[in-house]
C-alpha cells in the first residue's frame, strides 16, 4: 500500500488553466483532490485547501474522501457477482426477494415489473429520494437507519410510471438492491462489500459511513456554500439504510485501485476474480436516456447498469458522479485511451438563480482538461 501512495504523492499535476488549486479557490470549494490513471499508473494527482477548515488541516494524498452515489458502482458490481453465482438473473422480480414491495400502489400494472434491471437502470418507477419527508431536528436521522423504516414507507410509496420504459434517478431503488445483496448472502451490505470488493482490491483503508478511530483525523470535513455564506455539515455522518446508495469513503490511493480495477491496468488476478470483464463491460452498454445532474453529467448521457455513458463530441466516458452532506465527486473512465480519473470536492457551492452550482462547474473543467491532455 506504501507503493501505492507514495506513487499518488510523486504523481505531476494535471494541466490545467486555470490551475486546479486557482480552480477550487476561485469556485469558493475549501478542498479538493485530484487523481488521473493512463495505462494503469497514476499520472496525475493534484489537492488543494483545507480537508479541516477550522483548524486549517490542508488536503493531502492521504485525505478520506466521502464518494456519496459514487458507492452506487460498487453495489452494481456485488449484484453482478451474485447473478454470476447463479443466485439470482438481471430479470427477476425484485418482489421474489423484497416481498414488502407487494405493499407499493401500482396503476401502471402488477409489481413483478419492477426487476433487478430496471432496479441498476433506475427505472423501476420508484421516486427520487429516500426520506422525502425530511426535517431540522437533531433527533431526526440524516437518513433513515434501518431496514423496518424504509419497509414502513412502501404502503405510502406508488410506482410513478410503468417500470422499464423511462429514467427516473431513484435512491429507494439502489436501497433495495442492496437489500437483496444482504438476503443472499447473509452479509450487511458493508461486510459483503469490504470481504468481496475492498479487500480483494486492496482498499485497505476504505469505509463505510462512520470512520474507524485509527482513520477519523483523516476523513474529510465538508461544507456547503450559499450565496457566499459557508456552513459545515455534519461530519463523520452515517448514510443508515441508504449506505448502497452512498455511504463509500475512501482516499485517493485506495480510489486508484478500483480505477485499475475497472480498466483492468495492470491485469491482476484479483481483479477477475472480483468480477470478469465481460460482466463489468455489460454494465457499460447504455440503454434509456438520462438527465443531467442525476448521476451523470451533460446533454447526451445515458444509463447502463449503475453505470452512466456521457458523449462529448468524439468522447465517450463511463463513469458516476455522487453528491451528498456537501460533498461533491466524480468518476469516469475512458477505456479507449486507458485513462480513468476521480474528483473529489469537500464543498457544494451554490448561487442563488444559477442553474449549475459552481462546484460541478469546476468538475466540468477538470473533465474538459482530462480529455485535453489525455484523451484528444
Amino acid at each position: 500500500m506504501k507503493a501505492v501512495v507514495a506513487s499518488v504523492a510523486l504523481a505531476g499535476s494535471l494541466a490545467l488553466s486555470p490551475s486546479f488549486e486557482t480552480l477550487v479557490s476561485e469556485a469558493g470549494i475549501v478542498g479538493g483532490s485530484l487523481l488521473v490513471v493512463k495505462d494503469g499508473q497514476i499520472a496525475a494527482h493534484d489537492t488543494a485547501g483545507y480537508q479541516d477548515l477550522d483548524r486549517k488541516v490542508p488536503t493531502s494524498p492521504d485525505t478520506i474522501y466521502h464518494w456519496a452515489s459514487v458507492t452506487k458502482t460498487f453495489t452494481a458490481i456485488a449484484i453482478m457477482q451474485l447473478r454470476d453465482r447463479g443466485l439470482l438473473t438481471l430479470d427477476t422480480p425484485a418482489v421474489k426477494f423484497i416481498p414488502e414491495l407487494r405493499q407499493v400502489h401500482s396503476a401502471h400494472g402488477d409489481i413483478e415489473q419492477v426487476t433487478i434491471r430496471t432496479l441498476m437502470q433506475h427505472a423501476g418507477g420508484f421516486r427520487a429520494s429516500t426520506w422525502p419527508w425530511g426535517g431540522t431536528e437533531l433527533w431526526q436521522p440524516f437518513e433513515p437507519t434501518s431496514w423496518e423504516q424504509l419497509a414502513a414507507m412502501l404502503p405510502y410509496t406508488q410506482l410513478l410510471f410503468t417500470p422499464g420504459t423511462e429514467y427516473r434517478y431513484s435512491n429507494p431503488g439502489i436501497v433495495f438492491l442492496g437489500r437483496i445483496i444482504e438476503l443472499l448472502s447473509g452479509d450487511d451490505y458493508e461486510v459483503y462489500v469490504t470481504k468481496n470488493i475492498l479487500m480483494p482490491l486492496g482498499m485497505s483503508r476504505s469505509f463505510f459511513d462512520r470512520a474507524p478511530y485509527h482513520l477519523l483525523s483523516q476523513r474529510s470535513h465538508s461544507y456547503v456554500r450559499v450565496d457566499g455564506a459557508l456552513t459545515e455539515r455534519p461530519f463523520d455522518f452515517d448514510s443508515g439504510i441508504t449506505v448502497s446508495n452512498s455511504g463509500l469513503n475512501a482516499p485517493l490511493a485506495d480510489m486508484a485501485r478500483y480505477l485499475q480495477f475497472l480498466m483492468n491496468e495492470p491485469a491482476r488476478p484479483e481483479h477477475v476474480a472480483v468480477l470478469s470483464r465481460r460482466s463489468l463491460e455489460e454494465m457499460w452498454v447504455p440503454t434509456l436516456t438520462a438527465r443531467d445532474g442525476e448521476g451523470g453529467s451533460g446533454d447526451n448521457v445515458r444509463i447502463g447498469l449503475s453505470f452512466f455513458v456521457e458523449r462529448y463530441g468524439d468522447v465517450t466516458l463511463i463513469g458516476h458522479s455522487g453528491d451528498q452532506n456537501g460533498f461533491i465527486s466524480h468518476l469516469y473512465l475512458h477505456p479507449p485511451s486507458h485513462t480513468a480519473w476521480v474528483v473529489n470536492f469537500n464543498t457544494d457551492v451554490t448561487t442563488t438563480g444559477t442553474a449549475r452550482s459552481r462546484s460541478r462547474a469546476a468538475d466540468d473543467a477538470v473533465r474538459a482538461g482530462v480529455i485535453a491532455q489525455y484523451i484528444r
